[in-house]
Parts: C-alpha cells; sequence; structure tokens
C-alpha cells in the first residue's frame, strides 16, 4: 500500500492506479507524482481532483496508451469512490523536465475521459508546482527531473491562460452560465490565483491567494471572493453574472498593467 496522502479513499485509488500502471508500463515507469490541492494543502475532501502525473521513460507506443485507457476504464469500473477525480497525465522525461508545447501528444485522463493532448500553457505552470511542491508516490525527487520554471516563464504561462481559455469565454459565457455556483466559485479564485501569479512570479494555493486578492483588491471584490471561497464545498445560487465581472475586472488589469510595462 501507498499512503502518500492523510486520505484513506485517496490513497485507496493511488495504491491501485500505482500497481496497474507499474504493470503496464514496466520498465518505463519513472515516477508518481501529486500535484495540485494534494500537495499544496489544498484538498477539499468534497471537492477537489485526485491530480497526479506519471513520468515515462520515453514516449509511450500505441500498444501501451492503448492499454491504460482500458486500465483506467476499469478503476472508473470498480467504483472506488475517487476514481472519477483522477486528473492527470502520462509524460516522457525528457518533456517533463523543459517542457514543449509543440512536444508530442501525452496520454491524459479528466472527468473519466482518456485522451491524448499536447502539453500547452498550463503545463508550464504545473511543472513549476510539482517542482516546488510535488508530493511524491513512487520514484526519484521531483527536482531530479524537472529544470526550475522561471517567474518570467510562469508569469508569460498565465497570460497564455487567462487569452487562450478564460477571457475568451467573455465572448459567448454560455458555458460559465451552465455550469452552476460550483464553477463560478472555480472561475473567482482562478482569477484570485493569476492576478497572484502575476504580482509574485510563483502560484500560490487557492485560500492563500483569495485571501491575497481580498486584501489587494479591496472592498469592491471582497464579498464576491468570499462567496465563492464558500461555494467550494456547499451550493449557492448561481452567480455568472459575478463571476463574469470579475472575469472582466482581471482583464482590464491585466491588460492595464501589460500596456504600462511597455511604456
Amino acid at each position: 500500500m501507498v499512503n502518500p496522502t492523510p486520505y484513506a479513499d485517496v490513497n485507496e485509488v493511488l495504491d491501485l492506479l500505482l500497481a496497474r500502471v507499474k504493470s503496464i508500463l514496466a520498465g518505463q515507469f519513472v515516477g508518481m507524482y501529486l500535484y495540485g490541492s494534494l500537495s499544496s494543502g489544498d484538498f477539499d475532501p468534497e471537492s477537489s481532483d485526485v491530480d497526479f502525473v506519471v513520468v515515462t521513460a520515453g514516449v509511450l507506443p500505441a500498444g501501451t496508451v492503448s492499454a491504460l485507457e482500458s486500465m483506467h476504464r476499469e478503476i472508473l469500473a470498480a467504483g472506488l469512490k475517487r476514481a472519477e477525480r483522477l486528473e492527470g497525465a502520462y509524460v516522457p522525461r525528457d518533456l517533463i523536465r523543459r517542457g514543449d508545447p509543440n512536444g508530442t501528444p501525452c496520454p491524459a485522463i479528466n472527468e473519466g475521459n482518456f485522451y491524448l493532448a499536447r502539453l500547452g500553457s498550463d503545463w508550464i505552470i504545473q511543472r513549476h508546482v510539482i517542482y516546488e511542491y510535488g508530493m511524491t508516490v513512487l520514484g526519484p525527487d521531483p527536482r531530479a527531473l524537472i529544470d526550475p520554471v522561471s517567474p518570467a516563464d510562469l508569469r508569460q504561462a498565465i497570460l497564455g491562460i487567462l487569452r487562450e481559455w478564460w477571457f475568451p469565454m467573455l465572448d459567448n459565457p454560455a458555458w460559465l452560465r451552465e455550469h452552476g455556483s460550483h464553477y463560478h466559485s472555480y472561475a473567482v479564485i482562478s482569477m484570485c490565483r493569476v492576478l497572484h501569479g502575476l504580482a509574485h512570479g510563483t502560484i500560490a494555493s487557492k485560500p492563500v491567494a483569495a485571501r491575497w486578492a481580498q486584501a489587494e483588491l479591496g472592498e469592491r471584490w471582497s464579498a464576491l471572493i468570499e462567496k465563492a471561497l464558500r461555494g467550494r464545498t456547499v451550493d449557492l445560487p448561481d452567480f455568472a453574472d459575478e463571476a463574469i465581472a470579475f472575469i472582466h475586472f482581471t482583464q482590464e488589469r491585466v491588460e492595464t498593467e501589460s500596456m504600462s510595462r511597455h511604456d
């Protein structure tokens, strides 16, 4: 049994995942690591994902990828409490060391969907988080596998996520409106995290970034941020309009600061 976390049900699904992954990958297995809320101490048993990365010796052949897909279907079917919350990727050692948005697509699992995808801007951030805070399930220290991410690269990745995902949503916010108060909370706190990240050149946990934003942004947004923190664990009436307004505010602040730096 592996027991990397304080949560027995998380450890149960990780134990099954690790055993099956090692069996399928054999000599390709380098290590398994946790990141996200589990490594930051911000894990919420009611809502958080189990974020993991498996580092492989090289690019996986098609047959191995197919076996991983079948394995994830079987884990979902096993009915373990955390199985649907597994979110992660299988990344070659060379690719996780420096990252490359044009690199080979990697197998990934998210919300029960298995697919191949290139590591986009968000993986610059994930590499930073794993390097700084990653929790080893099995394998060498992640700092032996990943080069440090500079604050400048981290800020550029944050801007990439904003401009590739969040800001285009403002042109058609129907998707955000349809996803309910938990996602509205996620959107608001995500804006707190990106603003904190741009200011400090590092990634803070959700509560730390939210408290910083309340102090930094003042009374205008403090109540909304407090609602978003509460909405992570309880069902609230939808507050899409407020979340959209905060994304607009973030866009204006980011673009204004960007223009100031170039003057």
